[in-house]
Protein backbone atom coordinates (compact mmCIF):
# COMPACT_ATOMS: atom_id res chain seq x y z
CA UNK A 1 0.00 0.00 0.00
CA UNK A 2 1.50 3.33 -1.11
CA UNK A 3 -0.25 6.34 0.39
CA UNK A 4 0.86 9.68 -1.09
CA UNK A 5 -0.23 13.10 0.13
CA UNK A 6 -0.35 15.56 -2.80
CA UNK A 7 -0.20 19.34 -2.26
CA UNK A 8 -0.86 21.97 -4.95
CA UNK A 9 -0.52 25.66 -4.06
CA UNK A 10 1.20 27.22 -7.09
CA UNK A 11 -1.83 29.38 -8.02
CA UNK A 12 -4.84 30.74 -6.13
CA UNK A 13 -6.10 27.15 -6.09
CA UNK A 14 -5.35 25.52 -2.73
CA UNK A 15 -5.65 21.80 -3.33
CA UNK A 16 -4.86 18.62 -1.36
CA UNK A 17 -5.38 15.01 -2.44
CA UNK A 18 -4.65 11.70 -0.74
CA UNK A 19 -3.96 8.77 -3.02
CA UNK A 20 -3.55 5.04 -2.54
CA UNK A 21 -1.70 3.10 -5.24
CA UNK A 22 -2.39 5.82 -7.79
CA UNK A 23 -6.10 6.41 -7.03
CA UNK A 24 -7.55 9.42 -5.22
CA UNK A 25 -9.18 8.45 -1.93
CA UNK A 26 -9.80 11.91 -0.47
CA UNK A 27 -9.71 15.42 -1.91
CA UNK A 28 -10.14 19.05 -0.83
CA UNK A 29 -9.87 22.18 -2.95
CA UNK A 30 -10.57 25.90 -2.77
CA UNK A 31 -10.34 27.57 -6.19
CA UNK A 32 -11.51 31.04 -5.14
CA UNK A 33 -9.73 34.05 -6.61
CA UNK A 34 -8.14 34.97 -3.28
CA UNK A 35 -5.15 33.10 -1.84
CA UNK A 36 -6.36 30.98 1.08
CA UNK A 37 -3.33 28.72 1.42
CA UNK A 38 -2.12 29.95 4.81
CA UNK A 39 -5.57 29.39 6.33
CA UNK A 40 -6.73 26.32 4.42
CA UNK A 41 -3.77 24.10 3.59
CA UNK A 42 -3.21 22.42 6.95
CA UNK A 43 -6.97 22.18 7.50
CA UNK A 44 -7.34 20.38 4.17
CA UNK A 45 -4.48 18.00 5.03
CA UNK A 46 -6.16 17.02 8.30
CA UNK A 47 -9.53 16.65 6.58
CA UNK A 48 -8.32 14.29 3.84
CA UNK A 49 -6.49 12.14 6.38
CA UNK A 50 -9.57 11.97 8.59
CA UNK A 51 -11.91 11.25 5.67
CA UNK A 52 -9.76 8.34 4.51
CA UNK A 53 -9.09 7.21 8.08
CA UNK A 54 -5.36 7.36 7.41
CA UNK A 55 -2.80 8.08 10.13
CA UNK A 56 0.04 10.44 9.23
CA UNK A 57 2.65 7.81 10.04
CA UNK A 58 1.29 5.54 7.29
CA UNK A 59 1.94 8.07 4.50
CA UNK A 60 4.63 6.78 2.15
CA UNK A 61 5.57 10.15 0.61
CA UNK A 62 4.49 13.74 0.15
CA UNK A 63 4.23 15.20 -3.36
CA UNK A 64 4.25 18.94 -3.92
CA UNK A 65 3.82 21.13 -6.97
CA UNK A 66 7.27 22.68 -7.43
CA UNK A 67 6.50 25.60 -9.77
CA UNK A 68 6.64 27.84 -11.59
CA UNK A 69 3.81 29.83 -10.08
CA UNK A 70 3.03 32.20 -7.23
CA UNK A 71 6.05 32.87 -5.02
CA UNK A 72 3.98 32.95 -1.84
CA UNK A 73 1.84 29.97 -2.81
CA UNK A 74 4.86 27.85 -3.70
CA UNK A 75 6.66 28.73 -0.47
CA UNK A 76 3.64 27.78 1.64
CA UNK A 77 3.14 24.45 -0.13
CA UNK A 78 6.80 23.47 -0.16
CA UNK A 79 7.29 24.46 3.48
CA UNK A 80 4.34 22.31 4.53
CA UNK A 81 5.54 19.37 2.44
CA UNK A 82 9.10 19.58 3.75
CA UNK A 83 7.87 19.84 7.33
CA UNK A 84 5.82 16.68 6.99
CA UNK A 85 8.69 14.82 5.32
CA UNK A 86 11.11 15.84 8.07
CA UNK A 87 8.71 14.88 10.83
CA UNK A 88 7.69 11.55 9.32
CA UNK A 89 11.04 10.59 7.74
CA UNK A 90 9.47 10.03 4.32
CA UNK A 91 10.43 11.05 0.75
CA UNK A 92 9.55 14.33 -0.92
CA UNK A 93 8.35 14.18 -4.53
CA UNK A 94 8.41 17.36 -6.65
CA UNK A 95 5.99 17.60 -9.57
CA UNK A 96 6.30 20.38 -12.20
CA UNK A 97 3.27 22.65 -11.96
CA UNK A 98 2.77 22.92 -15.72
CA UNK A 99 2.78 19.12 -16.01
CA UNK A 100 0.01 19.04 -13.40
CA UNK A 101 -1.98 21.64 -15.33
CA UNK A 102 -1.49 19.76 -18.61
CA UNK A 103 -3.15 16.70 -17.04
CA UNK A 104 -6.46 18.56 -16.68
CA UNK A 105 -7.27 18.21 -20.40
CA UNK A 106 -7.90 14.75 -21.84
CA UNK A 107 -6.88 15.12 -25.47
CA UNK A 108 -4.43 13.71 -27.99
CA UNK A 109 -3.79 17.23 -29.27
CA UNK A 110 -0.86 19.42 -28.28
CA UNK A 111 -1.46 21.08 -24.89
CA UNK A 112 0.13 24.37 -23.82
CA UNK A 113 -0.43 25.06 -20.12
CA UNK A 114 -0.05 28.74 -19.25
CA UNK A 115 0.20 30.43 -15.86
CA UNK A 116 -0.10 34.18 -15.46
CA UNK A 117 3.26 35.86 -14.85
CA UNK A 118 1.98 39.48 -14.89
CA UNK A 119 1.36 41.87 -17.78
CA UNK A 120 1.59 39.95 -21.09
CA UNK A 121 4.01 37.37 -19.71
CA UNK A 122 3.21 33.74 -18.92
CA UNK A 123 4.94 30.62 -17.71
CA UNK A 124 4.37 27.97 -20.36
CA UNK A 125 5.50 24.63 -21.72
CA UNK A 126 4.33 22.35 -24.52
CA UNK A 127 3.03 18.79 -24.03
CA UNK A 128 1.86 16.03 -26.35
CA UNK A 129 0.76 12.49 -25.53
CA UNK A 130 1.58 13.05 -21.87
CA UNK A 131 5.19 14.09 -22.53
CA UNK A 132 6.81 17.52 -22.48
CA UNK A 133 8.12 18.48 -25.93
CA UNK A 134 9.29 22.03 -25.19
CA UNK A 135 11.07 23.45 -22.18
CA UNK A 136 9.33 25.55 -19.56
CA UNK A 137 9.76 29.27 -20.23
CA UNK A 138 8.73 32.68 -18.97
CA UNK A 139 7.73 34.43 -22.19
CA UNK A 140 5.96 37.56 -23.38
CA UNK A 141 3.01 36.71 -25.60
CA UNK A 142 2.60 38.20 -29.06
CA UNK A 143 0.27 37.50 -31.99
CA UNK A 144 2.89 35.15 -33.47
CA UNK A 145 3.55 33.10 -30.34
CA UNK A 146 3.29 29.34 -30.96
CA UNK A 147 2.73 29.98 -34.67
CA UNK A 148 4.85 26.99 -35.67
CA UNK A 149 2.71 24.62 -33.60
CA UNK A 150 -0.58 26.23 -34.67
CA UNK A 151 0.22 25.86 -38.37
CA UNK A 152 0.55 22.10 -37.91
CA UNK A 153 -2.39 21.02 -35.72
CA UNK A 154 -5.01 21.87 -33.12
CA UNK A 155 -3.57 23.27 -29.88
CA UNK A 156 -5.20 23.55 -26.46
CA UNK A 157 -4.07 26.58 -24.46
CA UNK A 158 -5.11 26.10 -20.85
CA UNK A 159 -4.82 27.84 -17.51
CA UNK A 160 -5.21 31.37 -16.17
CA UNK A 161 -2.48 32.68 -18.47
CA UNK A 162 -4.31 31.49 -21.59
CA UNK A 163 -6.84 34.32 -21.29
CA UNK A 164 -4.11 36.75 -22.39
CA UNK A 165 -3.35 34.72 -25.49
CA UNK A 166 -7.03 34.23 -26.33
CA UNK A 167 -7.37 37.99 -26.73
CA UNK A 168 -4.62 38.23 -29.36
CA UNK A 169 -4.66 34.84 -31.12
CA UNK A 170 -7.28 34.46 -33.88
CA UNK A 171 -5.84 31.23 -35.32
CA UNK A 172 -8.40 28.58 -36.22
CA UNK A 173 -6.40 25.77 -34.61
CA UNK A 174 -6.32 27.47 -31.20
CA UNK A 175 -8.59 26.09 -28.48
CA UNK A 176 -8.81 27.73 -25.05
CA UNK A 177 -9.62 26.51 -21.54
CA UNK A 178 -9.02 29.46 -19.25
CA UNK A 179 -11.10 28.16 -16.34
CA UNK A 180 -8.77 25.37 -15.18
CA UNK A 181 -6.10 25.39 -12.48
CA UNK A 182 -3.39 22.95 -11.42
CA UNK A 183 -5.05 20.51 -9.02
CA UNK A 184 -3.67 18.02 -6.51
CA UNK A 185 -5.86 15.27 -7.95
CA UNK A 186 -3.98 15.62 -11.25
CA UNK A 187 -0.66 15.14 -9.43
CA UNK A 188 -1.49 11.61 -8.32
CA UNK A 189 -0.44 9.67 -11.42
CA UNK A 190 2.82 11.57 -11.82
CA UNK A 191 3.64 11.29 -8.11
CA UNK A 192 2.99 7.54 -8.09
CA UNK A 193 5.25 7.03 -11.10
CA UNK A 194 8.04 9.13 -9.56
CA UNK A 195 7.84 7.25 -6.28
CA UNK A 196 8.07 3.96 -8.18
CA UNK A 197 11.31 5.17 -9.80
CA UNK A 198 12.57 6.53 -6.48
CA UNK A 199 12.69 9.94 -8.17
CA UNK A 200 12.65 11.96 -4.96
CA UNK A 201 14.20 15.18 -3.66
CA UNK A 202 16.74 16.02 -0.99
CA UNK A 203 14.37 17.39 1.66
CA UNK A 204 17.03 19.59 3.23
CA UNK A 205 18.01 21.41 0.02
CA UNK A 206 14.91 21.36 -2.17
CA UNK A 207 13.58 24.77 -3.22
CA UNK A 208 10.62 25.71 -5.44
CA UNK A 209 11.22 26.34 -9.13
CA UNK A 210 10.41 30.04 -9.30
CA UNK A 211 11.81 30.50 -12.85
CA UNK A 212 11.97 34.28 -12.35
CA UNK A 213 13.45 36.39 -9.55
CA UNK A 214 10.93 37.91 -7.18
CA UNK A 215 10.06 41.57 -7.80
CA UNK A 216 7.97 43.84 -5.60
CA UNK A 217 5.48 46.17 -7.27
Amino acid sequence: MAIILCIETATTNCSVALSENGSVIAFREDSSKNYSHAEQLHVFIEEVLNEANIAKDTIAAVAVSKGPGSYTGLRIGVSAAKGLCYALGIPLIAVPTLAVLAQTVDTAAVVVPMLDARRMEVYSAVFKDGGQIRDTKAEILTETSFKGYLEQEEIYFIGNGAEKFKNICPHGNARFRTDVFPSAKEMVKIAQEKLGRNDVEDVAYFEPYYLKDFKVG
